[in-house]
C-alpha cells in the first residue's frame, strides 16, 4: 500500500488542494484500509501489488464493519470518504474501473444545524483586537476578512498581496480543486486591511504573503484558529468559534438579508447548490416565528 501513498498525497495536494491536516488524516485512513487488504490476503507477498481492477466493494464493507467497533459515525464517514477519494485516484491512473466504495453507504449521523453568530456577536468579535501594535491590526484584518468574504481558512492563509485589490474592493482566492474565484470585500474589512498593511513591514515578511507571523513567514491555519479563539474568549461569546463558524455566519447573514442563494454559492465557492442550502434553516426558522405570531390557527 505504501507504494501508492506518495502519489496519492500529490493528488490530494495538487488537484484537491487539501490542507496539511486533511492530507494527514486521509493518508492515515488509507494506511488503515491497507491493513484490512493485508488481512484479506489481497496484497501480493512478492511485490506488494494489489489487484484493484477486479476488486468489488467487499473489502470496503469489511473495513467499515471493523470501524464500527471503535469509531464514532462522523469518523467512519470521513474514512469512507477517504477510501472513495483513493479509488477515484486509482481510476485516474487506470488501475481501477469503477469506484466500488460508492456502493457502501456512509452511516447516517445526527444532522446538526451549522453554528453561527448573531450580528452583535460578530461586532464584538471583530472589534475585540485593539490597535496598539501590528499583531492586533493583523488580527483585526483577519477577523474582518473571514466574516466579510466567507473564506475557508486555507484560502485566507494562501492570499498574497497581488491577489488583493483594495480599489475594486475584491480579493482573488484559490479554493478547492485549485479553482480561483473573485470575492467582494466589505468596506470594514478593506479599512482594517489598509491599517494592517501600513504596519505589515514591521514583521519583516519573507515573501508577499498577506498575513505574516512573527518570523516573517506565512500564518498557518492552526494559528488562525488560535487567533479566533483568543478573541472569542476576550469578547465573552459563549460559543465554540472557529474559522468555519465565521464562514457559516457570512452565508447565514447574507441569506437573512435577502441575498440570492446562487450568488452565495458563487461567493462560497461551493460546487453544489445543495451544500449552500444548509444555510436556509435560518430563513425557515424566521418564517415559523412569523407564522406562530400572526396566523390565527398557528
Amino acid at each position: 500500500m505504501n507504494k501508492y501513498l506518495s502519489s496519492f498525497e500529490d493528488f490530494l495536494s495538487s488537484e484537491r488542494n487539501y490542507s496539511k491536516h486533511t492530507l494527514k488524516a486521509y493518508l492515515a485512513d488509507i494506511k488503515e484500509f491497507g491493513l484490512v487488504l493485508k488481512e484479506m490476503n489481497l496484497i501480493s507477498h512478492e511485490n506488494g501489488d494489489i489487484d484493484f481492477l477486479n476488486m468489488d466493494e467487499t473489502p470496503v464493507r469489511v473495513f467499515i464493519s471493523k470501524l464500527y467497533k471503535k469509531n464514532k459515525k462522523v469518523s467512519i464517514s470521513r474514512k469512507i470518504a477517504s477510501v472513495r477519494t483513493f479509488f477515484e485516484f486509482l481510476i485516474r491512473r487506470g488501475e481501477m474501473k469503477s469506484n466500488s466504495a460508492k456502493l457502501v453507504p456512509s452511516p447516517k449521523g445526527e444532522k446538526r444545524l451549522p453554528t453561527f453568530l448573531t450580528v452583535d456577536e460578530v461586532v464584538k468579535l471583530v472589534e475585540a483586537p485593539g490597535s496598539d501594535n501590528v499583531y492586533e491590526s493583523r488580527d483585526r484584518a483577519i477577523l474582518e476578512l473571514l466574516y466579510s468574504c466567507g473564506l475557508r481558512v486555507s484560502e485566507l492563509v494562501g492570499i498574497n498581496l497581488n491577489e488583493l485589490d483594495l480599489e475594486s474592493m475584491s480579493v482573488k482566492v484559490l479554493g478547492k480543486g485549485n479553482k480561483e474565484r473573485l470575492v467582494p470585500l466589505g468596506s470594514k474589512a478593506s479599512s482594517a486591511i489598509k491599517i494592517y498593511l501600513i504596519q505589515r513591514l514591521d514583521l519583516k515578511p519573507k515573501e508577499d504573503y498577506l498575513f505574516v507571523n512573527s518570523r516573517g513567514g506565512r500564518l498557518t491555519t492552526r494559528s488562525i484558529d488560535r487567533i479566533i479563539k483568543k478573541y472569542a474568549a476576550i469578547s465573552g461569546i459563549p460559543k465554540n468559534i472557529s474559522p468555519h463558524v465565521l464562514r457559516h455566519t457570512f452565508a447565514t447573514h447574507l441569506l437573512g438579508g435577502g441575498a440570492d442563494l446562487r450568488a452565495i454559492q458563487e461567493m462560497l465557492g461551493h460546487k453544489s447548490l445543495s451544500t449552500t442550502q444548509r444555510y436556509t434553516h435560518t430563513s425557515v426558522e424566521k418564517l415559523m416565528e412569523i407564522y406562530d405570531k400572526t396566523h390565527p390557527r398557528a
